[in-house]
């Protein structure tokens, strides 16, 4: 049984049989691969994009999905071993993956790490425990890391651009007023560096980084595939020659856990904006974002009206990959 939690657990070619049939998927929507599957999408955090393109996909492939959100229209669930269970939550997720398992043929799961221990949250409990205790495959819709969004990011990037081989890829993060999940940063280095760009992380300050954990990923994809793997602080340095501007706001790990004294340094950085000056230095580069976005705060209008800007593109692309996904994980139980 395959999971997808990570796009690392996945080789290129097999991510590129997603993409392609993801291309299919988008002229004859309608292939009907799901029908009498049913898929449990459990969401711990608030959604748009994501559960309106599974509940959507998982229909239009004839399938039916039935949405859970813990703790609210479904009990709280426990995910610690061996605990008492005297406070607020009702059942324990063994039984949980257990039978959730018994009833559907793929458990999808959306859990924001709590920014409260950044050990805890790298290890990704609570999708890694359905992982443990289901016995049908388990989708990531965003935890640490965000993988659909990297399929339907890569999707987008070759449909504008072609083999993305020696492409070269800015990330860059912008202000917003909250320090947010690193989960689209880490998977955006992931993605880029697995299909052979060149990868620039643009940040602030040290402060900034992302954990090593997926830096060090990205750089051996880097070197695997004869690419370079660079951070830079200096704006004009990273926007430069740019193929592909990504733009992302997270919170630094160095003040993990303690927002107040985190929106100190934070504030300092609200030029790193996405603006049209910036886009200039680029080589006509293609911009991205994974949405929602405040416009004016992390780009400006005119970046996400401009025509060289792709995030709806992508975001429309999110729904052909979760599709193409899916009927991949289930010719994989077959």
């Amino acid at each position: 049984m395959k999971n997808f939690i990570s796009t690392q657990d996945w080789s290129k070619s097999d991510l590129q049989d997603i993409l392609d049939y993801a291309k299919e998927l988008k002229v004859n929507k309608f292939q009907y691969n799901l029908k009498n599957k049913s898929v449990a999408l459990l969401f711990f955090n608030p959604s748009m994009r994501t559960r309106t393109s599974f509940e959507i996909g998982i229909q239009e492939m004839g399938g039916l999905a039935v949405v859970l959100h813990p703790g609210k229209d479904a009990w709280p669930i426990e995910f610690k071993l061996n605990e008492v269970m005297d406070g607020e939550t009702e059942e324990h997720i063994i039984e949980v993956a257990k039978v959730l398992s018994s009833y559907c043929d793929l458990i999808a799961i959306r859990a924001f790490p709590k920014f409260r221990n950044l050990e805890d949250d790298l290890s990704d409990n609570v999708i890694n425990s359905f992982a443990k205790y289901a016995s049908v495959p388990v989708v990531n819709m965003e935890t640490i890391t965000h993988p659909c969004q990297e399929l339907a990011h890569i999707l987008t990037m070759q449909e504008e651009l072609g083999d993305l081989s020696g492409k070269d890829y800015l990330l860059t993060w912008t202000y917003h007023p909250k320090p947010l999940n690193t989960a689209v940063a880490n998977s955006s280095i992931l993605i880029a560096s697995k299909f052979g760009m060149n990868v620039k992380l643009l940040c602030p300050s040290k402060d900034y980084l992302l954990h090593d954990s997926y830096t060090n990923q990205a750089k051996e994809n880097c070197k695997v595939n004869g690419a370079s793997f660079e951070v830079t602080h200096d704006i004009s340095q990273g926007y430069k020659d740019a193929d592909i501007v990504y733009a992302k706001s997270w919170g630094s790990l160095n003040y993990y856990g303690n927002p107040q004294e985190e929106k100190l340094i934070r504030d300092q950085y609200k030029h790193f904006i996405v603006d049209e000056e910036k886009m200039a230095m680029t080589n006509n580069a293609k911009f991205s974002h994974c949405l929602p976005l405040r416009r004016n705060i992390k780009a400006t209008d005119g970046v996400m009206d401009s025509d060289y800007c792709v995030a709806i593109q992508e975001a429309e692309n999110r729904m052909h990959v979760q599709k193409s996904l899916l009927t991949k994980l289930l010719k994989e139980e077959k």
